[in-house]
């Protein structure tokens, strides 16, 4: 093989290409590269994390609802239990109330029972005076007599 000139040239010019593309060309390709596959990097992670994260926030979110239900569920415990405790209360002021309409009652039937037998008293009464008046024949005066008409009323 023949080595001439413009072959060295050639090798010259492809050794300074060669050096020139390593110190410029190179070193902020390289760069620009390496900032990339950093850039890359970083999403990836960053990705990780939020998947971690939506996880996490998801587990959260059940927890959050988890406790939502208990107390929810503890609400509606005590909401029973204050209402029981208002039926037990009514059922208590009404039984309170039937005593006293009951007591009410009797007293009304105990004051009936009394006028009647006063007035049963004062009509037997008359009827004693009428009598009496029918067998002495001779009319008794009431006022001048009406200690023994109140002795009679008292014993019947």
């Amino acid at each position: 093989m023949n080595i001439n000139a413009t072959l060295i040239g050639q090798t010259v010019a492809f050794i300074i290409f060669v050096w020139f593309c390593m110190k410029f060309v190179w070193p902020p390709l390289m760069n620009a590269i390496e900032e990339r596959q950093k850039r890359i990097a970083d999403g990836l992670a960053d990705a990780d994390r939020a998947v971690k994260d939506l996880e996490l926030a998801q587990a959260k979110a059940t927890d959050q609802l988890k406790e939502a239900k208990a107390t929810a569920n503890e609400i509606i415990e005590q909401a029973n239990k204050r209402k029981a405790q208002i039926v037990d209360e009514a059922k208590a002021e009404a039984d309170a109330e039937r005593a006293k309409i009951i007591a009410q009652g009797k007293a009304e039937i105990e004051a009936e029972r009394n006028r009647v037998k006063e007035d049963l008293r004062k009509q037997v009464a008359a009827l004693a005076i009428a009598g009496a008046e029918k067998i002495l024949e001779r009319s008794i005066d009431e006022a001048a007599h009406s200690d023994i008409v109140n002795k009679l009323v008292a014993e019947i």
